[in-house]
């Protein structure tokens, strides 16, 4: 044995407890997840193979369509919402001021919170008996709406919530690539003469769209996987109108222990994820700029 093959052994060696976690801990549970969604499985009895008919059945329900329809809405709300709220924190959070990590701190909190504390939360501001939501719009002479108990007003509440709680991690990310442009473009479309829209428009979005790319792909993964909110604040409620897919992969899993369906119902989802994702990164050379 010669020493180059000696030291690609030791290398080995070193490398098998991790290797054999990868394949125990990842592969393993991928691959029999597959195999779960072809076949009946209620966990008490014996599976039974079906093929592709759990696919066949989500694809020809009604009920699948209509949530797709759901997690799309939210995504639609969210994901404007939230980089509008998260960038407009990270340029207040740039400004330099004595009391500047005190604010981060505190506008941090809610990332820290715990995701069903935050959902009791807003559960409480949105109450239309009790919350305080609608006792500020009483106080100025607006009637304010049922929210989670109006099928119209629902996923706007829960798309609330969510936002409360990503901004501040969200915020966090674009204050990094603020605080990673050079001053001397400032300085310089300021001799120019440029307003302050225009060098927000010209140098700070160009400037930020990798961050703005990087924090568009977590929001649309994360939105896709929307979970403790509508469990919590709804529970699909209310007729359906805030049912979303991690939501309903629970119930067939837990609920009514068709482990197979909602096991296909996650490859699903995971698919859905892939091919969004895929096309953002396609797309990302249209707008995204990096400096060179």
């Amino acid at each position: 044995m010669n020493k180059k093959t000696r030291k690609r052994l030791v290398i080995l060696v070193f490398l098998l407890p991790s290797i054999c976690g990868f394949i125990f801990f990842q592969v393993f549970p991928i691959v029999y997840s597959f195999i779960l969604s072809l076949t009946d499985w209620d966990v008490l009895s014996k599976a039974n193979f079906l093929g592709f008919e759990n696919y066949k059945k989500i694809f020809g329900s009604e009920e699948f369509w209509r949530v797709l329809i759901n997690t799309l809405y939210y995504i639609v709300l969210y994901i404007p919402l939230m980089i509008i709220a998260s960038l407009s924190l990270s340029m207040l959070l740039n400004i330099k001021t004595r009391f500047t990590g005190v604010f981060r701190t505190i506008f941090y909190i809610p990332v820290l919170s715990s995701c069903v504390a935050a959902a009791m939360l807003w559960r409480w501001l949105l109450s239309p008996y009790y919350g305080p939501i609608n006792s500020i719009l009483g106080v100025v002479g607006l009637q304010g709406p049922s929210w989670l108990y109006d099928k119209v007003w629902a996923m706007p509440g829960i798309v609330l919530a969510s936002v409360w709680k990503d901004m501040g991690f969200f915020g966090l990310i674009f204050l990094a690539g603020l605080q990673g442009i050079n001053p001397t473009y400032y300085e310089v479309a300021s001799i120019d003469g440029a307003r302050r829209w225009q060098k927000f428009r010209h140098i700070t979005i160009p400037l930020i769209s990798p961050t703005m790319f990087f924090v568009l792909i977590m929001a649309i993964i994360n939105s896709f996987q929307l979970f403790p909110q509508v469990m919590v604040m709804t529970k699909g409620g209310p007729h359906g109108s805030t049912q979303v897919m991690m939501e309903r992969i629970y119930n067939y899993a837990f609920t009514y222990y068709k482990m197979g369906y909602a096991t296909a119902l996650s490859w699903v989802l995971f698919c859905f994820i892939l091919v969004v994702t895929l096309v953002q990164w396609k797309m990302q050379r249209k707008w995204v700029h990096y400096e060179s």
